[in-house]
């Protein structure tokens, strides 16, 4: 059987798009569109250079899939729709929100609004990667004022099908070594220096100086340029095997994100064993699922309170166990690459 030809389109390479490549070449023909979009002052030449790029990949795909909605999602979905090609946008967080407060989303910029506006409207469908990235609304964080966020919120005209698919994750890529080989008292959490305190870094050095004989690791960045307490440590970028280490060398994972599409580090590490403690946020409780704690509010003193409680839990082991479980069962990559496919092959909605 003849493989279907489609064009990926993304503005960067995160692990879970290139995981989306990767899944997609299973059963398509993919070819990649890329521009370097985060050097700004050069997006209207990126502009005008991809036009003809999507032009000349008319003729030979039957499919596009941008991965967020941009700039670059404008040409693929308009060209795509003139010219009776299914587009299908695959919508990650930062695509749906306008957060001022935290300097985050798209939204928040009036001509990336427009332009995210445009595909939004003219896509074959959206495909966020949870039912949050719709419509959610923030009592988390008491800093931010723009609490109702999500594709619905900022664009209620918007009639186009939306299809929740949620990111899969290849548990051997994030293997569990036991409980007992984790050292006691060791918490991780993933973010890069602009996520600081959009993913609660600032909570995290303010609870690490509150428990000074816990050991706290932050993976993705360098240490800030303000003091930080001598038990939190800063790892760096470290590439996927390394940071697996890490999650196998710590008992808990905090993810406290004011806002989170998905939360794939969060995935990553329950499938290491880490016992999670995340925010009351976007899909941030589903994936916990009872298989960790959650925290209310952005509240150190709260925090404080949620870690005696986890580091008391009797069967630790145990929740450790259930975790991994919990995210091999409803979150693993075949799923989520059967329902692409089916769509993609089918143009309905997914099994």
């Amino acid at each position: 059987m003849k493989k279907m030809k489609v064009l990926f389109v993304a503005p960067f390479f995160p692990s879970f798009v290139l995981s989306d490549i990767q899944i997609l070449r299973e059963k398509f023909i993919v070819y990649v569109n890329h521009y370097p979009w985060q050097h700004k002052y050069l997006a209207p030449l990126f502009f005008f250079l991809q036009f003809f790029s999507i032009l000349i990949n008319l003729i030979r795909v039957e499919s596009f899939v941008i991965s967020f909605g941009g700039y670059w999602s404008v040409w693929p979905v308009l060209l795509g729709k003139l010219f009776g090609k299914k587009t299908c946008i695959i919508l990650h967080g930062t695509d749906c929100a306008s957060i001022p407060e935290l300097n985050y989303g798209s939204l928040r910029l009036p001509l990336l609004k427009k332009a995210c506006l445009i595909s939004y409207r003219h896509a074959s469908c959206l495909l966020p990667v949870s039912e949050s990235l719709t419509r959610t609304y923030l009592e988390f964080d008491p800093e931010i004022q723009h609490k109702s966020q999500g594709i619905q919120e900022h664009f209620p005209a918007i009639n186009t099908r939306i299809i929740p698919i949620y990111n899969g994750f290849d548990p051997e890529l994030w293997p569990f070594e036991g409980f007992e080989k984790k050292p006691a008292g060791t918490f991780i959490a993933v973010m890069s220096s602009p996520q600081y305190q959009l993913k609660g870094g600032d909570l995290i050095e303010e609870i690490a100086k509150m428990f000074p004989n816990l050991d706290f690791k932050i993976a993705g960045m360098d240490a800030p340029g303000n003091s930080c307490p001598a038990n939190l440590h800063f790892l760096g970028k470290i590439p996927q095997y390394k940071l697996s280490e890490e999650y196998r060398n710590c008992r808990y994972y905090l993810q406290l994100s004011s806002f989170e599409g998905f939360g794939c580090a969060l995935a990553e590490a329950m499938l290491s064993g880490c016992i999670p403690i995340g925010s009351s946020v976007n899909h941030i409780p589903s994936i916990i699922a009872g298989y960790g704690l959650i925290l209310a509010k952005k509240d150190k003193h709260l925090l404080q309170k949620v870690i005696k409680q986890l580091i008391a839990l009797d069967q630790p082991e145990e929740m450790s166990r259930k975790a991994r479980q919990h995210i091999i069962k409803n979150y693993p990559l075949s799923l989520r690459k059967e329902k692409l496919s089916h769509l993609l092959n089918y143009h309905e909605e997914p099994i």
